[in-house]
C-alpha cells in the first residue's frame, strides 16, 4: 500500500535548537496514526511541518507522489490536508447547523452566502446533516455553538474539518482539556471516521492512544525513535525508558 502521505529527511532548525531531526515517515490511507512523545519532542513542529505553518529547514513533504514541500497551507487545505487548529474558530453566534453550512459553503467558493439564509442552501443542509449525524452531534444541529460542552465544541471543530473533505486530518491533542467521559466517546467519533480519511493525531492519553490508534510513532529529542504497531510499541523497551514507563505496560 502506498503511503498517502510522507516525509523525508525532514528537519527543522530555529536558530541553533534542532526541533525536528531528519524525520522520514508514511502515513497509510485510512490509518489512525498516533504521534507520542515526552513534552519538547518536536512533535506539535512536525504538525507544522505537514500543514506547512511552518517550512522545513531541509528535507521534503510528500502528498502521494506530489512534492508540496513548498506548497503554502491554504493550497494543502484544498489538497486535502485540513488541521482543527487551522480552522478551530467556532461561529460562537451561529448554531451548530448553520457554522457547518457556511464551512461547506467556503469549500465551494461560496462563503458570501452569509447574508442568505441557511434554508436557501438545501444541498449544503442535507450534507452539514448528514456530517452532524456521523459525529453524534445531530441532537445539537440546533444549539448555539457557544452553549456547547467544551467536548462538543471539539466536535464541532472536527466537523469543520471534515466539512472540507480532507483526505487527511491532523489533529494536535484533541482531547487536551475534556474529561476522560468525553475524551473516550471523542476518540470514538474519530476512529469511527470513513477510511478513506487518514487520521493523524498527537495525544499524551496513553490509554485513548492505545485504544484508537492502529500505528504509533514516538519522538523524542526531535527525533524518531521507534515506529510501530501498538502492540510493539508497548513492549519496545525503549519506549518505557524514556517515556512510558516500566510499570504501566508490564
Amino acid at each position: 500500500m502506498k503511503p498517502v502521505l510522507s516525509t523525508r529527511g525532514l528537519s527543522k532548525f530555529f536558530g541553533a535548537f534542532q526541533a525536528n531531526k531528519d524525520i522520514s515517515l508514511d502515513f497509510l490511507p485510512g490509518a489512525r496514526h498516533a504521534l507520542i512523545g515526552p513534552n519538547g519532542a518536536g512533535k506539535t513542529t512536525f504538525i507544522n511541518l505537514l500543514t506547512g505553518v511552518l517550512p522545513p529547514t531541509s528535507g521534503r513533504v510528500m502528498l502521494g507522489a506530489e512534492d508540496i514541500t513548498d506548497v503554502p497551507q491554504h493550497r494543502r487545505v484544498k489538497k486535502g490536508i485540513t488541521r482543527t487548529f487551522q480552522i478551530n474558530t467556532l461561529f460562537p453566534g451561529l448554531t451548530v447547523l448553520e457554522s457547518v453550512v457556511l464551512a461547506i459553503a467556503e469549500r465551494e467558493g461560496r462563503a458570501g452566502i452569509c447574508h442568505q439564509t441557511v434554508a436557501a442552501q438545501r444541498h449544503a443542509v442535507d450534507e452539514a446533516q448528514a456530517l452532524l449525524g456521523r459525529l453524534r452531534l445531530a441532537d445539537q444541529a440546533a444549539s448555539l455553538t457557544r452553549s456547547l460542552a467544551y467536548g462538543k465544541q471539539r466536535l464541532v471543530e472536527i466537523a469543520l474539518a471534515l466539512a472540507t473533505r480532507p483526505t487527511i486530518l491532523l489533529l494536535d491533542e484533541p482531547a487536551a482539556g475534556i474529561p476522560a467521559a468525553e475524551s473516550a466517546e471523542l476518540f470514538g467519533v474519530i476512529a469511527a471516521l470513513p477510511h478513506e480519511v487518514t487520521v493523524v493525531f498527537i495525544e499524551h492519553d496513553m490509554n485513548l492512544v492505545f485504544r484508537f490508534a492502529d500505528r504509533i510513532s514516538v519522538l523524542v529529542g526531535g527525533a524518531i525513535l521507534v515506529e510501530g504497531t501498538p502492540a510493539e510499541i508497548a513492549s519496545d523497551p525503549r519506549v518505557k525508558e524514556v517515556y512510558l514507563g516500566e510499570a504501566q505496560h508490564d
